[in-house]
């Protein structure tokens, strides 16, 4: 188990070398002189040159590109005497502990790795993290647990109905989520949650006839035949089916009420005043008042984002949980289970779904990952101040320690993840160690 755990580790600082390598390879032969960006349109010859060579733009690009790794490295070779040596050990940059000397005026350090600066307002890219990190980890995991308890709760009941009314909606549902992008989205739910139903909304009185039509006819349907039991689930799924029959008819008319101009028919056109929201559609996690200046945590304005970020992986987890759910259904076990008389919810949930759990934890966990780095259209719509609306504003400033420091953090989260997960399967399993 420990050489297994130990190539796995090893296995994930490749990848974040890798990664590392390809992202300093692309900031490098893209156009564009980032000395140009911080000297100004007033600057002259001699200014960028000082600034090419005080960012080190100026050497080749093998030498920039192992200084960089001597940078990141935690092991790392710097001068401790020559101040103008580009690998000299700096206490204002590099938080260091001199391990042993490998000359008169070298040494072998144990540090943090070092991100470097901003080159646009000059501060730590480390320390911008930290700031951003934060409400964006606050985001995902938001999303990701939304997804997870709606996303099994569905795909159980999709498995249990596999087949009729519920499990044909939440197909359609689950299609629907991850077809859509992610910016159409935020785009759609900011506008609807944040300005139309900020106040008040005007529904249509049509599907909820409807609606209530469809309950009555199924309840003299029973009384007439009087060979069903009316149950709850049964006049919930009456309820939804009038609904949406009510507002496929709303739509129509209001299609042909636009184009071909018809006249006003109150019966189908009448609305309702529903209570609004009260949401934002813009807005950060933590605001400042602009009286006192302090700071204020605003959670209201998590709500809308966060549901607009669980939207995909929601559809995931739905379609998995019902599709593990169906295996574990059709085992030997389970209809042991039913034969010695378990109610039908302890054969669901203290048999079936704890042993279908696994492909969804899977792939919440990587689901997690991706929405950190996914975040960005979300961010960048509902000026959610994260690291990837940080990292849209350092992109179009050609910002490269910041793009650079944001993708390694966001890939230690990917590698992270990966690696527990490995190890847990490991331990639970020894066919994945032996593999």
């Amino acid at each position: 188990m420990f050489r297994y755990i130990i190539r796995k580790i090893a296995y994930g600082f490749f990848v974040l070398f890798g990664v590392v390598t390809v992202i300093f390879i692309l900031f490098n032969i893209k156009p564009g002189d980032p000395a140009l960006m911080l000297g100004g349109q007033h600057s002259t010859k001699e200014i960028v040159e000082t600034i090419r060579k005080d960012l080190g733009l100026d050497l080749p690009f093998h030498k920039r590109y192992g200084f960089y790794l001597n940078d990141l490295s935690p092991v790392s070779i710097h001068n401790v005497k020559e101040k103008e040596s580009i690998i000299y050990l700096d206490s204002s940059k590099y938080s260091a502990v001199q391990l042993f000397n490998v000359s008169s005026n070298k040494s072998i350090v144990l540090k943090y790795p070092y991100l470097r600066k901003s080159y646009q307002n000059k501060r730590s890219v480390a320390q911008i993290i930290r700031e951003k990190l934060p409400d964006t980890f606050v985001l995902a995991l938001s999303a990701i647990l939304i997804a997870t308890f709606l996303g099994i709760t569905f795909g159980v009941i999709s498995a249990v109905n596999k087949g009729k009314f519920f499990d044909n909606i939440s197909f359609i549902a689950a299609v629907s989520g991850m077809s859509a992008p992610s910016f159409f989205m935020a785009a759609i739910i900011s506008v609807v949650g944040g300005y139309t139903w900020s106040n008040q909304m005007d529904l249509p009185v049509l599907p909820f006839v409807f609606s209530l039509l469809a309950i009555i006819i199924g309840l003299l349907s029973i009384l007439i035949k009087s060979n069903k039991l009316i149950n709850l689930k049964t006049i919930v799924t009456w309820s939804i089916k009038g609904f949406i029959i009510g507002s496929g008819c709303w739509l129509v008319y209001i299609g042909f009420y636009s184009i071909f101009s018809l006249s006003d028919w109150p019966i189908i056109s009448s609305t309702f005043a529903f209570p609004g929201t009260g949401l934002n559609p813009n807005g950060s996690l933590v605001e400042l008042n602009d009286y006192t200046g302090d700071e204020e945590y605003h959670w209201e304005n998590l709500i809308l984002p966060a549901i607009t970020l669980g939207i995909r992986p929601l559809a995931i987890v739905i379609q998995l949980t019902r599709s593990s759910l169906l295996d574990e259904l059709s085992q030997d076990y389970i209809r042991t289970a039913r034969s010695k008389g378990l109610s039908k919810y302890k054969v669901i949930v203290n048999h079936a779904l704890i042993n279908s759990l696994n492909p969804v934890i899977t792939a919440i966990s990587g689901w997690f990952a991706s929405l950190l780095a996914g975040a960005v259209f979300v961010e960048q719509i509902f000026d959610w101040n994260g690291i990837g609306h940080e990292l849209v504003s350092a992109l179009k400033n050609d910002d490269f320690p910041l793009v650079i420091g944001v993708t390694i953090v966001v890939a230690c989260f990917f590698v992270l993840i990966n690696i527990i997960v490995d190890i847990v399967y490991g331990y639970l399993d020894p066919r994945v160690r032996l593999n």
